[in-house]
């Protein structure tokens, strides 16, 4: 792999850029790997990416039924952050945003990682206590975040309308560390790391069915033929339950459509990430200026990658309130990601009931800021075949014994 940097750029410039190779193979799968993980976006990458780094394990595929990052990682918005209420929660979104920060230099692949902070407004007294009461627990967790006053929010967003009709700003919880990230360059700078470790990416494979032999999986059939293996891994958003009953068990999540959207490109004008859970509506603005808006996901199960005019029109009425200066731009795009919601907004990270078989879903809306921690977590599992500290508290048996881990404000509303 050809490693890039300042002088590769200047050399191959010297060269009209024909030295440059592909990023990653894309070759045809073996008839048995060690691991196998299904799922070629963000978690899925990672989860190889860790299993090599970190327990030597690189006779791996990863499996992806379209186009590498074509699913959720390139349908979200990319906020990362860590602010979240309940301590399982806070270590591995924490260890996710601690990774974000490293990530560009860790894959020599440039993931555009800009820490430029994240605010969660309150705009309601109950809003206030509880921003506070996380702001505490987040002390005791060793995660930085601090409440902040109007004139402070003000300060940092100089565009919003802290005096709303309906709900004037009180307040925020800020997180100065939190950011955003390039969603597709995450996925190709895993990719890319994956692949000169000798693991192969294999696009357009789509698995329609799990063998067993003796309570332990033995092979996956995919539309490119049977591929022997060792473990499997399931990485599949908002397509999990579909895996789950091929491999014979059903898990306790539901698939719903989470949309956005952007505007037309404008002048750079709000170099913050801001989320508002009253008016239920966030917005950054990319580095292309476009502004990056989002809201809730849809109120019915349903497997859509496109948007509704509901969900447009709710948004955008929200925030109008809060950036009158919306009004006036135009709508660019809009696109659907198709997410996995457990009953309490946290994630599984989990053995299952099939020997082998290891699954990593539920991320609800919250996936794309985890990415990193979740591969770290998922790779310790699979190498070691039991959850590791971080993966612990999430195991998809937790809902039988009654075990939540409630984040259903911290990750069921703003995202």
């Amino acid at each position: 792999m050809t490693r890039y940097s300042v002088f590769a750029i200047a050399r191959e410039a010297m060269r009209q850029h024909s030295g440059w190779t592909r990023a990653w193979a894309s070759p045809e799968p073996k008839p048995h790997y060690d691991v196998i993980i299904v799922g070629a976006g963000g978690h899925g990458l990672a989860t190889a990416y860790y299993l090599g780094k970190n327990f030597g394990i690189t006779n791996v595929a990863i499996i992806e039924k379209g186009w590498l990052g074509g699913g959720n990682t390139g349908r979200n918005t990319t906020i990362i952050r860590s602010n979240y209420l309940q301590d399982p929660s806070a270590a591995i979104y924490e260890k996710a945003r601690s990774l974000y920060e490293g990530l560009s230099q860790d894959l020599n692949y440039n993931v555009m990682f800009s820490p430029r902070g994240v605010m969660m407004l309150a705009q309601t007294e109950h809003e206030i206590r509880g921003y506070k009461r996380t702001e505490m627990a987040n002390k005791l967790q060793g995660v930085e975040t601090r409440w902040i006053g109007p004139a402070e929010v003000k300060r940092l967003v100089p565009i919003m309308n802290i005096d709303g009709p309906r709900y004037p700003v009180l307040g925020a919880l800020w997180q100065a560390r939190g950011g955003t990230a390039r969603h597709d360059a995450v996925a190709w700078g895993y990719a890319r790391a994956c692949s000169d470790m000798g693991m192969h990416v294999i696009q357009n494979c789509e698995v329609t069915g799990i063998e067993s032999v003796g309570g332990k999986v033995s092979a996956v059939q995919t539309t490119k033929g049977t591929i022997g293996c060792g473990k499997l891994g399931l990485v599949v958003a908002g397509h999990s339950g579909h895996l789950a009953a091929m491999a014979g068990f059903r898990l306790p999540i539901e698939s719903v459509a989470l949309q956005a959207m952007v505007s037309e490109p404008i002048k750079p004008c709000m170099d913050v990430v801001v989320m508002a859970n009253t008016v239920h509506g966030y917005m950054s603005q990319s580095d292309k200026g476009e502004m990056v808006i989002g809201g809730g996901a849809d109120h019915f199960n349903n497997y859509t990658q496109r948007g509704s005019w509901q969900h447009i029109e709710e948004t955008t009425r929200a925030l109008i309130e809060t950036f009158p200066m919306l009004s006036r731009l135009k709508m660019l795009r809009q696109w659907g990601g198709i997410v996995d919601m457990t009953g309490d907004r946290s994630p599984i990270i989990s053995k299952t009931p099939l020997g082998n078989t290891f699954i990593n879903c539920g991320w609800g809306t919250g996936g794309f800021k985890a990415i990193p921690g979740s591969g770290w977590a998922m790779a310790e599992m699979i190498a070691k075949g039991e959850p590791g500290p971080l993966a612990a508290e999430f195991s998809m048996y937790r809902f039988r014994e009654g075990k939540f881990i409630d984040e259903s404000v911290a990750a069921g509303v703003a995202h």
